[in-house]
């Protein structure tokens, strides 16, 4: 048994892939990659099966999108078989945004229209295939927010629409603006943060039918480089439950975990090193057992359920 390489995120909504690459760490380093490399990266990734690349305005103090878009010009496949997530409306104070005195988030109709503009010319793409709201802005009038992202599905520059971050009543609230819905919720959970376990995030979209997209679902590197009691004591978990079934990468381990949870989780990866991504694209093909998965859970909470 093994999950399916593509998931619809909700009913009538968009498909990505099971596994998507998140474009983030694009600029870390020194060694800046040039067109070719990204061009590469954007080839190695799909003959992984991993077809939806996730991004944001702010990545790379706003550079990213720029540099993943030229490597996508030089790419030499289809605008189709690709799908392109941005988020918008995190204003960070930075010499590329020099108007941006404090950070701040900005849910304006103005903005979100300003931003997809330039995340369409720094992709190099004429529709993105989901944008979501990076963050919640505590002053989002929904009714203007929801009225410019219906004007930008309408227009064909945006497919879909989601938001990151949001708690199950921010959703309903601008959920009751739009006159479709909202197709996921990108949040953060790993085997060191079970949160979403508790807080009605994993139940609010089972219930309405969307699937949550997973940030940092590897603990940001914690799990490799932690050296914490609770970091600690999950790796033992998932090299114990790794050597049951005959899987030395942790990793991929970990990254089944959350495949197992029935919201139907989608782990956006951190790793742009090509032999990495191969190991964590072996989580599709395993399916822990219910006893694996609370040995997991019980590790990373240092105690029993309940």
């Amino acid at each position: 048994m093994a999950y399916d390489r593509r998931i619809a995120l909700a009913k009538d909504g968009p498909s990505l892939s099971r596994l998507v690459l998140g474009i983030w760490r694009l600029l870390d380093g020194d060694d800046k990659p040039d067109a070719d490399s990204v061009a590469r990266l954007i080839a190695a990734a799909l003959d992984l099966g991993m077809t939806s690349f996730d991004h944001a305005d702010i990545y790379g103090n706003y550079e990213v999108e720029a540099a993943f878009g030229a490597g996508f010009r030089r790419w030499a496949g289809r605008r189709e078989s690709v799908e392109l997530i941005t988020k918008c409306d995190i204003m960070l104070k930075s010499a590329n945004r020099p108007a941006n005195r404090v950070k701040h988030y900005d849910t304006s109709a103005a903005h979100i229209a300003a931003s997809v503009d330039r995340s369409l010319l720094n992709l190099n793409i004429d529709y993105i295939d989901i944008l979501l709201l990076h963050r919640p802005d505590p002053l989002m009038d929904a009714g203007e927010t929801a009225e410019a992202l219906a004007r930008l599905v309408k227009s064909g520059k945006i497919r879909a629409v989601g938001v990151s971050n949001f708690t199950p009543s921010q959703i309903d609230l601008l959920a009751s603006r739009l006159p479709f819905p909202i197709v996921t919720n990108q949040i953060e959970m790993s085997v060191l943060h079970t949160d979403p376990l508790a807080d009605g995030s994993l139940d609010h979209s089972q219930r309405l039918g969307y699937a949550p997209m997973i940030w940092s679902p590897l603990g940001g590197g914690g799990l490799f480089t932690g050296s914490g009691s609770r970091e600690q004591a999950v790796r033992t978990a998932l090299s114990t439950v790794g050597d049951e079934i005959g899987e030395k990468d942790i990793s991929a381990i970990a990254l089944a975990w959350l495949l197992r949870h029935p919201a139907r989780l989608v782990p956006v990866l951190g790793s742009l090193k090509p032999d990495r991504m191969a190991g964590m694209v072996r989580a599709l093909d395993i399916v822990l057992d219910r006893q694996q998965w609370f040995a997991i859970l019980e590790a990373s909470e240092g105690r029993e359920v309940a």
